[in-house]
C-alpha cells in the first residue's frame, strides 16, 4: 500500500506536505492536526505516515517519524546523536547574551586596543574584572600581552570571534564616532517625526 502511495502524484505531493507540516512542527502533529493542515482526511493522513515511516526505515536517513507522547515527530535517529549533541553544545556557544556593561567594555576594547584593565576602568568609570572574565570565556576578547609599563599589566583585543558575532570583515569596519554620531542623530529625528 506505501508502494502505491508513492507512485501516484497525489500521493507524492500529500508526502510532501506532510512531511513539511511535520518539519516545522515542534511539538509534533496530530492527524487530526495533519488533516486539517493538508486537506485531506484522516485514513489518507495514516497511509502518508505509514509511507513516510517505511521511506525513513528503508533509506538510510538521519530522520525518523516517531509516535510521541499522542504526536507524529520527526526525530533524529539515535545513532546520529553524537553528531546532534556536538551541533548542539556549538550552537549553544555562539548564542552569546552581553549585558549592557559587557557590550560596553567590548566597545571600549575595540575601539582602544591593545588595552589594559584599568585603562578600560578609567574610561567606563567603574571596575571591570568580571566583565573582562565574561569576554575571555565567550571568546570576544584574548589577552594579546602585556604592556611595558609599571607592573605590566595584561593587555586586552578583540578576537575573530567578535568580528563573526558583529559582522565585521576587519576592526576597521567599525563605525567612526562622527559616522555613530550620524546614526543617533538620524534616530532621533526618525523618533521625533514618529511622535
Amino acid at each position: 500500500m506505501t508502494s502505491s502511495f508513492f507512485q501516484e502524484d497525489k500521493g507524492l505531493s500529500v508526502l510532501k506536505r506532510i512531511e513539511a507540516v511535520l518539519f516545522v512542527a515542534s511539538e509534533g502533529a496530530t492527524v487530526t492536526d495533519l488533516a486539517e493542515a493538508v486537506g485531506i482526511d484522516e485514513k489518507t493522513v495514516l497511509s502518508g505516515l505509514e509511507a513516510l515511516s517505511e521511506k525513513y526505515r528503508e533509506g538510510s536517513h538521519g530522520i525518523e517519524l516517531a509516535f510521541l507522547g499522542g504526536a507524529w515527530h520527526l526525530c533524529t535517529v539515535l545513532d546520529v546523536a553524537d553528531a546532534v549533541d556536538c551541533f548542539r553544545e556549538a550552537n549553544e556557544r555562539e548564542r552569546i547574551r552581553l549585558s549592557k556593561a559587557a557590550l560596553e567594555t567590548l566597545a571600549v576594547v575595540a575601539y582602544n586596543q591593545p588595552v589594559t584593565r584599568s585603562e578600560i576602568e578609567d574610561i567606563r568609570g567603574v571596575r571591570c574584572e568580571r566583565v573582562i572574565e565574561t569576554l575571555l570565556s565567550h571568546g570576544l576578547v584574548r589577552i594579546s600581552g602585556r604592556k611595558k609599563s609599571t607592573g605590566s599589566p595584561l593587555l586586552y583585543r578583540t578576537t575573530d570571534s567578535f568580528l563573526k558575532v558583529f559582522g565585521l570583515g576587519a576592526i576597521s569596519d567599525l563605525p567612526t564616532v562622527s559616522e555613530i554620531e550620524e546614526l543617533r542623530s538620524r534616530r532621533e529625528d526618525d523618533d521625533g517625526e514618529t511622535q
